[in-house]
């Protein structure tokens, strides 16, 4: 752009007038750096030296105003240019539609369609599939049906991003059967669907549970030519895992290689959720020998693919990532295979991955049913000084497992008013454990220390605060504690966590 100017500066010291072709370029420059009232000016300054602004001038300039956020001044600028009797073009309107889109001022978008419209002013494909776009973007399908049917009406031939938005809207709408009879009608007008068209379809059929359906369009992608891409099979293997349908989801994932797709950190994420979900043991049986031997398991069948599907994902450049690594956790986990999970946590963190509370809770919530409290409690710790800092299902899991002998009374009895210090308010259920060990070791000052605690950062009323400590001066605590529970839960949304 300086180097344009000072060819300009050349041009006017030696006498030679500039063009509008000229001029309209350094605008145009001036525009594209975003240096609009720089534009702005030297269009004031060439024009009192006889330039003429045409409508290349104003459209780069109305298009200037848009991209910088100066809608009403383009507006202004659109008015101008009719003062003038200046001949406005579709790319006029289409620009600050666009724009006034972008900003979700849809129903001033249409504004301008009409004032288009009322100057005999032919709108494209483009001007009404942004409009159409947007209004699907913003709930109202039906609308933007209206104005589809206007435009065929006006002779202006719907093309697959019209159809794409409305069937996305119809979608999104959860209204499938109008979203297959618009699809059908698409491809009857000669409308050829492209893979996005397709991979919307899909993902609301697999959304529904109607996985053959789903199979049936992916068929009609292969026999139309259609390219499927990563996305496509993604939507499926989560479909088919979503449905507990995993050997059709390794089929797929398999064909993903045969047709040449890459797979990626979603491919292999949603098929080791379904094959945790669904084959726990056998998953839990093949992680274990993967961390252990750091070998291929040479076990026939699902687990073999299973250990195939991990280990190929670094090899194929796609390392696994956290939501990857929870997921296995979560897997060990519930198979009981609690220390293989543990040293799953070591690799993770000798990574350099940041864990999250994900990682840790389901290690913590199983350490303690196998009474490794010692261990759970070091785990939150570590959790506290290395991590996220703990959660309300962290402090739950904790609590709970020290209220069911996980621990000396005494430790319980801290973490209570440590969790409530810091803004969480302890499960009844485990409350009442504690509470019930408490009168059974004669340590009902404790207890009375501990629910003037829960009840203070509760932030109860004070009618509730005098209905518990009522029951609790005359030594009533069964009483007490059936109050509590009772305001405890009628107040669940907003205290603790359920």
């Amino acid at each position: 752009m300086k180097g344009a100017l000072r060819m300009r500066e050349h041009m006017v010291n030696a006498r030679c007038p500039c063009s509008n072709i000229t001029i309209n370029v350094l605008i145009h420059g001036f525009c594209k750096e975003g240096r609009i009232e720089e534009a702005l000016c030297f269009v004031q300054e060439t024009s009192q030296q006889g330039f003429l602004p045409d409508k290349f001038t104003y459209n780069t300039l109305i298009n200037g105003l848009c991209k910088a956020g100066h809608v009403k001044h383009a507006l202004e600028m659109l008015e101008l240019m009719l003062q003038e009797g200046s001949d406005l073009d579709v790319f006029t309107y289409n620009t600050l539609i666009s724009c006034l889109c972008k900003m979700g001022k849809v129903e001033e978008a249409i504004e301008v369609l009409g004032h288009m419209l009322s100057r005999d002013r032919s709108p494209n494909t483009v001007t009404y599939n942004t409009i159409i776009s947007t209004l699907c973007k913003e709930n109202q399908v039906q609308e933007a049906t209206e104005l589809a049917r206007i435009l065929a009406s006006q002779g202006v031939l719907p093309d697959v991003c019209t159809f794409n938005s409305l069937i996305q809207g119809l979608c999104l709408s959860n209204k499938y059967s109008v979203a297959m009879e618009l699809f059908r009608e698409m491809k009857e007008k000669g409308c050829k669907p492209d893979e996005f068209t397709y991979n919307m379809l899909i993902d609301c059929l697999c959304n529904k549970g109607r996985i053959d359906e789903a199979l049936d369009l992916l068929k009609e992608m292969e026999l139309s030519g259609c390219a499927r891409n990563a996305i496509t099979y993604n939507t499926l293997i989560d479909g088919f895992c979503k449905n507990n349908k995993i050997e059709a989801a390794e089929e797929i994932f398999d064909r993903m290689e045969l047709q040449g797709v890459s797979r990626n950190q979603v491919t292999y994420n949603s098929l080791i959720d379904g094959l945790s979900k669904s084959k726990v043991a056998e998953t839990a049986q093949l992680i274990d020998q993967m961390i252990m031997e750091g070998l291929r398991p040479d076990k026939a069948g699902d687990i073999k693919k299973a250990a195939n599907i991990v280990q190929s994902m670094s090899a194929n450049g796609c390392e696994p990532d956290i939501v990857t690594y929870r997921t296995l956790i979560q897997g060990l986990c519930k198979a009981g295979r609690v220390g293989v999970a543990s040293k799953l946590l070591r690799s993770i963190q000798m990574k350099g991955i940041v864990l999250t509370t994900h990682a840790y809770n389901p290690i913590i919530q199983a350490l303690f049913k196998k009474k490794g409290s010692k261990e759970a409690i070091r785990l939150f710790r570590e959790m506290e000084e290395k991590s996220n800092p703990p959660d309300a299902i962290s402090y739950k899991i904790v609590f709970r497992g020290l209220c069911s002998g996980g621990g000396p009374i005494q430790e319980a009895v801290d973490f209570a008013f440590e969790m409530t210090l810091k803004g969480y308010i302890p499960e009844f259920s485990s409350f009442y454990m504690l509470a019930e060990g408490l009168c059974s070791l004669s340590m009902e000052d404790t207890l009375v220390k501990l629910i003037e605690h829960v009840i203070t950062k509760a932030k109860f009323s004070d009618s509730e605060v005098s209905m518990i400590m009522r029951f609790v001066k005359i030594q009533k605590f069964q009483d007490a504690l059936a109050t509590l529970g009772k305001i405890l839960d009628k107040g669940k949304p907003r205290r603790g966590y359920q």
